[in-house]
């Protein structure tokens, strides 16, 4: 009888843990970025607790059934922690977010040391970044910015010769993380043909808007964002697996 009891326990254990079969994480033709992206960004953007841990959960999910997407998904577990890190400076736990600190820098490491020129891994590190830079320490946040700027480089120089033909959200968080990342790390050359770019690739956007309210009046950099402009409708969750011929 106990020996069934443990049995019981056990299939409701595994089965509480295990995604059901019809769960998008199953879905192989599904990118892992599709996957996690909404959630930790309801979670870092507006502060979603319920659903920056959703995503936790589905990133060690997918870590354990897709391990060759483990570059990706190190950068994305990296951002959860470095949230919950800036949730515990901005509480006075200070030595909370240093031990958090470290753990994302280490796996943002790993995850660019084991995927230097993977897209998926090179846009992630470069957004997580541009996302959390000015909510860490002073003393930190040049680095942060540093390590954004490198990011959105290596896309530009991945995407630079066909950026026009990318679909809007690309092209404006490409050009809008480049524009703002040479804005924190004081290149103004870069800057300025940055903000040029943006007006002459995504004229009548909100990127171009914003792109000439920086030039009309350099302050507008303090508070107005070049990034998170606009919602990729194309890529979302529900609409690739309607795209996929899933209800």
């Amino acid at each position: 009888m106990h020996r069934i009891s443990m049995l019981v326990v056990l299939t409701l254990c595994l089965t509480a843990a295990a995604p059901p079969a019809e769960s998008p994480l199953t879905d192989t033709r599904l990118s892992i970025h599709t996957l996690i992206r909404e959630d930790v960004f309801a979670g870092v953007l507006d502060d979603n607790l319920e659903r920056l841990a959703r995503g936790e959960k589905n990133i060690e999910f997918l870590l354990e059934h897709r391990p060759a997407d483990k570059p990706g998904l190190l950068v994305w577990k990296a951002g959860t922690i470095l949230y919950r890190g800036v949730k515990a400076l901005e509480a006075k736990r200070s030595d909370e977010f240093d031990a958090q600190y470290a753990q994302a820098m280490e796996l943002i490491a790993q995850a660019n040391s084991l995927a230097p020129r993977d897209p998926g891994v090179i846009a992630a590190t470069g957004g997580i970044f541009v996302m959390m830079a000015d909510r860490l320490p002073e003393k930190l946040r040049g680095p942060a910015w540093s390590k954004a700027y490198d990011a959105y480089q290596a896309m530009w120089k991945q995407q630079a010769p066909f950026v026009e033909k990318l679909p809007l959200h690309l092209r404006g968080e490409l050009l809008g993380g480049l524009t703002e990342s040479a804005q924190r790390t004081g290149r103004t050359k870069e800057l300025a043909e940055y903000l040029d770019k943006t007006l002459a690739v995504l004229a009548d956007t909100p990127y171009a808007e914003a792109a000439k309210r920086w030039k009309e009046d350099p302050k507008a950099a303090a508070t107005d964002r070049l990034t998170c402009l606009t919602c990729h409708a194309p890529g979302r969750l529900a609409a690739r697996r309607a795209a996929l011929g899933q209800n």
